[in-house]
């Protein structure tokens, strides 16, 4: 008998997802409480899938066998409550592709860092292998298995995703950090999110392989508490290890069973300490993989980053415009600062997910002379920063803001946008928040 999978969700995972089940023999359907875009709508049409937007059908959906729900709709809608009440099986879109592939997995998770870990990951991989790039990123997994199956993947995880997974084993999985954020979805309670995060781990076996920071605290304390199958190799900026990754010499040094890479730091692409960590993850992970000494070392020499994640825009009267759109909570923003060296007029805000503002504090005193707040409500930020910043300013427009940033800005500073929340107040996505500041800045 035919199995009906809907899908809640018409976006690029939802509607890979359409396109892989039907290809499986599934009855799909897709249903979209949104409007699901036109291009979406297109490829449903052309497939022959039944769908909905604007509104949810409960006849439709109550009938299902499985249900794929997209990573942004959460736990407690009350239609996610209905259909686990039906006992109707839910899963995200990394779990229902994951059982349509026997590829090697890398899965990559963290509060911070994971897009570029990913990217860099997959840059260096693909010098040598058959490597796809999918899951918060690109193409969705599901359509990528339809059209290419790679015999590799490398994939970046939210916690939302890893929220619906039941049987996905990543072979190689990587946690780059943990650090509070979307405690809005977690009932602000931090350790559900962290134990959101472990989930990558949870299907792993000895055969596999987990690689994390070993300098933050949350991992190690979580560590120390809860038994784990796989096998482990950290990375540090401050420890040594017999496997695993960490600094000697101002060299960064792999080592896995005796098997060593060395790498000078000062030649990597990216800079900041971050980005070290970024680097030691990659590695590690392409080390393990058999690539070749030097196509790691040549790949990260070469790899020049991440759109909206502290991206040089432009210099204007020896000003510096630095996108870091991609900066949605306050550990993201930590780094962005940590970073600057130079005088920074600095614009923040949008959707507050519950953050603590209360570590950035040292480098608003040290680094930041004006403070820009592009959002609706911006009551927090100026009782967190008022006090340290000679100028500080509100407005609700991104062209306004750079306007204003233009004027305070002296040559030799910087203008960084870095918000450490949410874009959703005034921006589709962080994506477009960083489209719309290139825009501004180019349009001075």
């Amino acid at each position: 008998m035919t199995q009906r999978l809907v899908i809640l969700g018409g976006g690029e995972s939802g509607v890979g997802t359409a396109l892989l089940g039907r290809q499986k023999g599934f009855e799909v359907f897709v249903s979209d409480k949104g409007s699901i875009k036109d291009k979406y709508k297109e490829v449903l049409i052309n497939n022959e899938i039944e769908w909905e937007d604007e509104k949810h059908t409960e006849s439709e959906i109550f009938n299902a066998d499985l249900v794929m729900k997209s990573p942004g709709i959460p736990e407690k809608a009350p239609l996610v409550k209905m259909i686990r009440e039906k006992g109707i099986q839910i899963v995200s879109e990394i779990e229902f592709a994951s059982r349509y592939t026997s590829a090697t997995i890398v899965g990559i998770t963290g509060s911070n860092g994971k897009t570029t870990t990913a990217s860099l990951t997959h840059h260096i991989l693909k010098q040598e292998l058959q490597v796809g790039l999918a899951g918060n990123i690109g193409d969705s997994f599901a359509k990528q298995i339809l059209e290419h199956d790679y015999e590799n993947y490398v994939l970046e995880i939210s916690s939302f995703q890893l929220d619906d997974i039941l049987d996905f084993k990543p072979h190689i999985a990587v946690l780059t950090n943990v650090t509070p954020d979307h405690l809005d979805r977690y009932n602000y309670q931090f350790e559900n999110y962290i134990a959101s995060k472990f989930r990558i781990i949870m299907n792993q076996t000895p055969e596999d392989y987990f690689i994390y920071d070993a300098d933050d605290e949350v991992i190690q304390e979580w560590l120390e508490n809860n038994p784990v199958q796989s096998r482990l190799l950290p990375f540090s900026l401050k420890k040594t290890f017999e496997n695993g990754a960490f600094i000697e010499n101002e060299n960064i040094k792999v080592i896995i069973d005796n098997n060593q890479f060395i790498m000078p730091t000062k030649d990597l692409a990216l800079e900041g300490k971050h980005n070290i960590k970024n680097a030691m993850a990659a590695s590690t992970v392409a080390h393990l993989l058999k690539i070749r000494k030097q196509t790691i070392r040549e790949s990260l020499e070469n790899f020049h980053g991440v759109e909206h994640r502290l991206e040089q825009v432009l210099k204007i009267n020896k000003v510096n415009y630095i996108n870091d759109s991609k900066a949605t909570n306050v550990n993201a923003t930590y780094y962005a600062l940590e970073s600057m060296d130079a005088p920074t007029v600095w614009i923040v805000g949008g959707e507050d997910k519950g953050n603590n503002y209360q570590e950035l504090f040292p480098f608003v005193n040290e680094k930041v002379k004006a403070v820009i707040c592009l959002g609706i409500d911006n009551e927090k930020l100026i009782e967190n920063f008022a006090p340290m910043v000679d100028v500080i300013v509100e407005t609700q427009f991104m062209s306004e803001a750079v306007k204003i940033a233009y004027k305070i800005a002296e040559p030799g500073d910087n203008v960084l946008l870095s918000p450490a929340c949410a874009s959703f107040d005034l921006f589709q996505n962080y994506e477009d928040r960083g489209r719309q500041f290139k825009e501004a800045v180019r349009n001075l």
